[in-house]
């Protein structure tokens, strides 16, 4: 079976073929552009599709809030203008006649960890990625908890500030205003004057300057308050940390040694790991639940 899957971020596509071992091959990264709106980024995905022969299943890992059942965009920010009430998998297959699955993006980061990365074998853990935004996902009981709506796991958007930082969302003072990657780049980059990607900000030259160090520590600090309400909330076994930023031995570390000593001794025994598939994750997450279509 031959399996093309999508993950759609704020920033960046990903795509790959996938065959029926799970193994990804033929991987490509471009730029969502999102600011041209949900139905130009629909289009953008039937075009790709329309590039390649012999393709089984259509698997798609996307950003917002998704009923998975009927592959629809109940809700999404203004990260994607317009795409909220998408139908993304009837228009897909109506356009190219191929069977298509859709989930939102940390959900099939989760599914793809259970499946086959660091979350496999578990029944209960959180997952929460940073990128653009925060998105979460609670797997409990040996499946994913949606909730109603099929909008469980929002911690981006837990209200961390009181009356802070506007968010995209149309709230204040919310996770992923603080703690998201971009808003690590909006800090640096601002206090500084400067303008440095995530990877730059990482480099020796950089990452050794005193006023970019504080405030690196600074936004881990902010990380860390989102994931100890969230301990305190399901009082999870497991964390698994994704989003490029994981890839940072210093932030995973950090959290790592400042987390426990703010936790009750009853809540100390959750694990926080980052990714063990990391870009992948969601990729083969849609794509093992578009192979039982």
């Amino acid at each position: 079976m031959n399996i093309l899957t999508f993950d759609i971020g704020g920033t960046n596509i990903k795509y790959a073929l996938c065959n029926e071992k799970f193994v990804l091959s033929d991987k490509h990264t471009i730029p969502t552009e999102a600011q041209n709106g949900g139905q130009a980024l629909v289009n953008k995905i039937i075009s790709i599709i329309e590039e390649y022969d012999n393709i089984d299943r259509v698997a798609i890992s996307t950003a917002g809030q998704v009923d998975s059942e009927n592959g629809i965009v109940v809700y999404s920010t203004d990260n994607i203008p317009y795409y909220t009430g998408m139908m993304v998998k009837k228009t897909i297959e109506n356009k190219t006649g191929i069977k298509t699955f859709v989930e939102n993006d940390v959900n099939a980061f989760a599914l793809g960890e259970s499946e086959f990365g660091a979350g496999k074998g578990k029944n209960n853990f959180v997952a929460l990625t940073y990128g653009t935004g925060i998105g979460g996902a609670l797997f409990l009981d040996g499946k994913l908890y949606k909730g109603m709506g099929s909008s469980a796991g929002e911690f981006g958007h837990m209200i961390t500030h009181v009356g802070g930082k506007q968010c995209t969302c149309g709230g204040e003072g919310c996770y992923e205003c603080y703690a998201s990657t971009r808003a690590l780049l909006q800090s640096v980059n601002k206090r500084n004057n400067i303008n440095l990607n995530s990877f730059e900000i990482f480099e020796k030259e950089n990452f050794q300057k005193p006023e970019i160090r504080s405030v690196i520590d600074k936004w881990i600090d902010e990380m860390i308050v989102g994931l100890v309400n969230i301990i305190y909330i399901f009082n999870p076994p497991l964390i698994i940390l994704g989003g490029g930023i994981m890839n940072e031995d210093y932030v995973i570390d950090l959290i790592d040694r400042k987390i426990y000593s703010l936790l009750m001794d009853n809540f100390k025994d959750v694990n926080i790991v980052r990714s063990r598939l990391g870009s992948d994750a969601a990729l083969l997450g849609v794509a093992s639940k578009a192979a039982k279509l």
